[in-house]
């Protein structure tokens, strides 16, 4: 099978993300810790910061990791995606545009990669590319 050039540019998107994502849940979980994180959501205002932390840990931690395999990359990369609209609008849409201060920019582009993979799925060296992964995947979210 000969892989396609856009498939290498989709595979960079995937794996660089799922590091990112992955580490930023790491980072949530081992660092600042669940009461950490629970903590720093009730400050920013985030609805139901118990519930919240330990939702982004999980899809943080868990689909950064999938992505970085390429495993369901389209159903992981949605809620994904949510997680970085809900910082966008609860976090960070009031802080401006620029990171620097606390903005938008960097979930924003989180966002747009998340739903990117989810339109195109996982490109080159994904497991999603296997015989006995894509048999378990609906149709509809096969790449």
């Amino acid at each position: 099978m000969k892989i396609q050039q856009p498939q290498w540019g989709i595979a960079l998107l995937r794996i660089v993300t799922g590091i990112i994502f992955f580490v930023h849940g790491w980072q949530k979980l081992f660092t600042f810790g669940y009461e950490g994180t629970t903590g720093a959501f009730t400050g920013m205002g985030v609805p139901l910061p118990e519930i919240a932390a330990a939702l982004a840990i999980a899809v943080e931690l868990l689909g950064g990791l999938a992505l970085i395999l390429g495993f369901m990359t389209r159903l992981v990369a949605v809620p994904l995606a949510i997680d970085m609209l809900a910082a966008l609008f609860m976090v960070h849409l009031s802080s401006g545009f620029f990171a620097a201060n606390g903005g938008y920019e960097f979930v924003l582009l989180l966002a747009a990669a998340s739903l990117a993979l989810v339109l195109t799925g996982g490109g080159a060296f994904a497991l999603d590319n296997l015989g006995a992964v894509r048999r378990v995947m609906p149709r509809r979210l096969r790449a």
